[in-house]
């Protein structure tokens, strides 16, 4: 999480999927080749570590064949929570993330942020990317088919809305 977003930014999408997930972990940093956790993770052979960034050698969530890639390994991935801007900012100074290899979505989604501009159409909050991996982790069966990733949707929908009402109310509309 680049520490605009851990200090700063009152949205907190990363932080909400952080919280609603087991076995997660905020790394606040803008760059992490020097971090010892980022570094440990990494480097620990339980681990078969990816980043969640888009990109010309990006293996699609939904189709990936982790059993034959990993190992044995678990899956461990990393997600950028930044604003896009920030997120390149934070792949091009963590070399130890570009040599991850990348996921992405097999599919075009959409954003539901109502009250941020998202800089294209691709572009989710973090949540909602977490949401989409585990749905089309599920389908390549990474995931148990019973995991269901619903309550992320629920709650940044909430947020969402919670938002648009004190924009009606601070604007009076």
């Amino acid at each position: 999480m680049h520490p605009w977003e851990a200090y700063k930014q009152k949205t907190g999408t990363g932080r909400l999927a952080s919280l609603s997930l087991e076995n997660s972990e905020i790394i606040v940093g803008k760059s992490f080749d020097q971090n010892r956790r980022v570094k440990q993770l990494i480097q620990d052979s339980s681990y078969y570590p990816m980043v969640l960034y888009p990109g010309e050698n990006a293996c699609f969530a939904e189709t990936f064949n982790f059993e034959e890639n990993s190992g044995g390994r678990k899956l461990l991935v990393f997600l950028l929570d930044a604003t896009w801007v920030l997120a390149r900012k934070m792949m091009y100074r963590s070399k130890c993330l570009q040599e991850l290899p990348r996921l992405s979505f097999s599919r075009a989604y959409r954003s539901e942020f109502a009250i941020k501009t998202q800089p294209a159409d691709y572009c989710l909050s973090t949540i909602e990317s977490v949401y989409y991996l585990i749905q089309e982790l599920r389908k390549s069966g990474v995931c148990p088919k019973e995991t269901d990733p619903s309550g992320l949707l629920d709650i940044f929908r909430m947020m969402v809305s919670f938002q648009q009402e004190c924009r009606k109310k601070r604007i009076g509309t």
